[in-house]
């Protein structure tokens, strides 16, 4: 999907949006925050995704803010991986507004040039919405071809035309080689995909081991990857936000780090599974991006563990000044609930229990009337206490 934000709200408000430059940012109302998405109009006029709202406004005065709307965003991606999934059964939604289709076996609905036209008319007629389409053997050429051309474009990209059109781009257009990568291969003369493609295999595999390998085959437009449509149990969960102002201060950072601990532990025990390790990533307004984490003494779904953690790792590697502008929590290392074997405080299980206990019922009363409805006493306790307080207490 193109631009998909700001397009979804061009598709609701199209008096007030289309054709405008409209800008997604975290705090419109104030004139604050971060760009999070911007229609193409606006970025014909300088604003790029990622810039503060005020650097936006000073390349494009008459820019349109918009403050987002995750809940209306997953509902046109809902309607739009319906439309995909008529053609066939075969529907991988890698993100909220992408997905990858096998057609191998759509044959009767035509030819895949056929099934791409019908798919993106529909998505416009019936949504509103543009849609750039990639036609290729693979997924790896998928992607490649719908970012090719853009907006609202259909574009057929073929394993024999991989050495014409993409081998004189930089390294870093492959999709799944970013940028500190790239800049590892122009170490070793490699800067084009060309010049990947021909490199010594040898060579790639002792620097970069099995992705080297990788590389040099996606470099040729090879890629065996299936379509998933169901996808594998989750690895890990995470949650993360673009902050509406840049943080300076513990207190601030500590607020965040707990609406993410119980935003992220919710969901985990949605899932009925436990966490071993929490991962912090931490990002400036220069967007440069840290990740940190901490392997916790025992598996656990309770916020307050997680945040406590979280805490500890911000404490340790950033320093109280330093602005941020994104922070996120990642739960890893999970295991079922029922299979994990944990191991009980002699001294405090009766407490444990309770902790449990109580919960579950906060859990419930939040699935039923709201995620605002109630919070847990003993995590506010937990935010004025700090990271190093040990009292558990509810």
């Amino acid at each position: 999907m193109n631009a998909f934000y700001a397009s979804v709200h061009a598709a609701v408000e199209p008096e007030k949006y289309r054709g405008k430059p409209v800008a997604v940012a975290g705090d419109a109302e104030k004139r604050r925050g971060v760009v999070v998405t911007s229609s193409y109009e606006a970025r014909a006029r300088g604003v790029r995704t990622g810039m503060t709202v005020r650097e936006a406004l000073r390349a494009c005065p008459d820019l349109i803010l918009i403050r987002p709307d995750f809940k209306l965003y997953k509902a046109y991606s809902r309607a739009f991986l319906r439309i995909a999934s008529d053609y066939t059964p075969l529907v991988e939604a890698v993100s909220i507004d992408e997905c990858y289709l096998d057609i191998t076996g759509s044959g009767p609905f035509g030819t895949p040039l056929d099934i791409a036209r019908e798919i993106q008319r529909r998505i416009r007629d019936e949504l509103s919405l543009p849609c750039s389409i990639g036609i290729a053997p693979n997924k790896l050429l998928a992607k490649m071809a719908s970012d090719m051309r853009k907006p609202d474009a259909i574009t057929i990209l073929r394993r024999r035309d991989v050495p014409r059109l993409l081998w004189d781009k930089p390294c870093d257009t492959l999709h799944g080689l970013g940028p500190k990568t790239a800049e590892k291969l122009r170490r070793l003369n490699i800067r084009t995909i060309g010049e990947l493609a021909a490199a010594d295999e040898r060579l790639l595999a002792a620097r970069f081991g099995v992705y080297g390998l990788w590389m040099k085959r996606a470099a040729h437009g090879l890629d065996d990857s299936p379509v998933q449509p169901q996808r594998e149990a989750a690895k890990s969960v995470g949650h993360s936000t673009t902050l509406p102002r840049d943080l300076t201060t513990g207190r601030e950072w500590r607020r965040v780090l707990l609406q993410l601990a119980d935003q992220t532990t919710r969901r985990l025990r949605r899932q009925g599974m436990l966490c071993r390790t929490v991962q912090v990533a931490i990002r400036d307004p220069s967007m440069r991006t840290i990740t940190r984490a901490e392997t916790l003494a025992a598996p656990t779904d309770a916020a307050v563990d997680v945040y406590r953690a979280a805490c500890r790792i911000m404490d340790a590697h950033w320093t109280e000044g330093r602005p941020v502008r994104l922070l996120g929590v990642t739960l890893q290392g999970l295991s079922p609930r029922n299979d994990t074997p944990v191991q009980l405080d002699l001294f405090r299980y009766r407490e444990m229990f309770r902790r449990e206990k109580l919960t579950e019922v906060v859990d419930r009363l939040r699935d039923k009337y709201g995620e605002t409805a109630l919070f847990s006493a003993g995590l506010l306790e937990a935010a004025r206490a700090g990271p190093e307080d040990d009292d558990d207490g509810e």
